[in-house]
């Protein structure tokens, strides 16, 4: 199955590099620059819905789930564990290939072109984990960085509380809606130190945030 998406994606002029292994493919992602995965959930040594959590410790990349197993189960919780999409197989190629371009899409307007990225007040790096508001680099905890990138992702546009809560990997499951308006104020706390006199995040009365550069 590897390789035939390898080589069909290939004729979208898209470059694979396969893993067999889970650890060889966390490995990967450490040496390489990488744009998606897809990643299985059948996998020898460890499951895939324990590869993500992993994945996220090291890189916000998107992950694309391609699953024999098409148990409600697991595709709850591996969106919630950070995964981007999820595909029972069996698929056809044409849609996963749709998908890729969708998510690369949506995920290539966070990541500013190098000539403009002094103009930008908020910079993300996903590799490392970073997000720079003015040049500065902020201390951010990791469940303050998810709400923060995901607010960011959707920059001037409205993101509900229930969106932050299960998008984000490092915020536990059972936490209540309003562990992510104290989350959201440290965050407001910490852009403060920097800039005092604007307010970035701003409140959508009966809705969540908004992240505003303006």
């Amino acid at each position: 199955m590897a390789l035939i998406l390898t080589n069909y994606l290939t004729k979208f002029e898209m470059e694979v590099m396969g893993a067999e292994d889970p650890y060889l493919g966390l490995s990967l992602l450490t040496q390489h620059h990488f744009d998606l995965v897809i990643l299985d959930l059948t996998l020898p040594g460890m499951d895939g819905l324990e590869v993500i959590p992993k994945i996220r410790d090291i890189s916000n990349i998107p992950i694309i789930i391609s699953s024999a197993r098409d148990d409600i189960t697991d595709k709850v919780i591996g969106m919630e564990r950070g995964a981007d999409d999820y595909m029972p197989k069996p698929y056809d190629p044409r849609e996963l290939v749709t998908r890729i371009k969708t998510i690369l899409r949506r995920t290539s307007n966070v990541v500013e072109d190098n000539s403009n990225i002094k103009q930008a007040l908020f910079v993300a790096n996903p590799k490392a984990r970073e997000i720079c508001f003015k040049d500065i680099s902020l201390e951010l905890t990791a469940a303050e960085y998810d709400i923060l990138f995901i607010l960011l992702q959707h920059k001037n546009g409205s993101v509900s509380r229930e969106q932050l809560l299960y998008e984000s990997a490092h915020i536990d499951d059972e936490s209540s809606i309003k562990n992510i308006d104290v989350i959201i104020s440290r965050i407001r706390q910490k852009i403060a130190k920097i800039d005092a006199e604007n307010i970035y995040i701003k409140p959508i009365r009966g809705v969540g945030y908004l992240l505003s550069d303006r």
